[in-house]
């Protein structure tokens, strides 16, 4: 049985060796970085199924390398941050910057393992490519063509574009969108959500989809 891998980015070795400790306990392998250069090395030899990364490293911010990670091939691993920092703007910063999930130290290892292990497999449900009709999402690339056209969509647009994809039918409300992709309580200005939407639907003209709206209900993706 093949086993799953966490790379643990941590510049503390008491964390980082109890933690290595406890995930090879409960059956992962486990590969440790002490600095970001160690970290990038490390991702360029084996590609994890989950990171556990510490914010503040001793050559440079884990936010940084985070932000970096989302631009590369590697885009789709989930992220952990675990960190001192428990501020609700650190938190807000650390989910806003790619993040996955957010523990603050000191935590429960159970707990930790238990996110982890939620994360990936959240993360194996989701497929490289999702397909409907002529409309085809690269979720690795952040991508999504019209019969084989790139409709060139934003960050902001793949993010909302792949949830729908994945619950199609399914209303949402603007409030439980913005939270989903920008990772922030809307606090009453839905411009940004209705902004966003009104490109994608443009960006869909010709794929058989449509984002539409209810009054009561939300947003839905449908059909035409």
């Amino acid at each position: 049985m093949t086993r799953n891998t966490v790379l643990l980015i941590e510049d503390n070795e008491k964390i980082m060796a109890g933690n290595k400790w406890m995930f090879e306990r409960r059956g992962f392998e486990v590969t440790t970085a002490l600095t970001l250069g160690e970290a990038v090395a490390s991702m360029d030899r084996k590609k994890p199924d989950a990171i556990v990364l510490d914010i503040m490293l001793p050559d440079g911010n884990g936010l940084d390398f985070l932000k970096r990670l989302r631009e590369t091939n590697h885009s789709g691993v989930p992220v952990l941050i675990l960190t001192g920092l428990s501020a609700k703007e650190d938190i807000l910063l650390g989910l806003k910057s790619g993040g996955d999930d957010y523990l603050t130290k000191p935590y429960d290892f159970d707990e930790l393992l238990a996110r982890v292990e939620a994360l990936i497999r959240r993360a194996a449900r989701v497929p490289e490519v999702i397909e409907k009709g002529r409309l085809s999402l690269d979720v690795t690339a952040g991508a999504a063509s019209i019969g084989g056209r790139d409709i060139l969509l934003t960050q902001k647009e793949f993010a909302l574009l792949l949830i729908f994809a994945q619950n199609e039918g399914r209303h949402f409300s603007g409030g439980l969108l913005y939270e989903k992709v920008w990772k922030q309580p809307m606090s009453g200005d839905s411009q940004a959500i209705r902004k966003t939407v009104s490109n994608l639907r443009v960006k869909l003209e010709g794929s058989g989809w449509n984002i539409e709206w209810s009054r009561g209900e939300g947003w839905c993706f449908v059909k035409k």
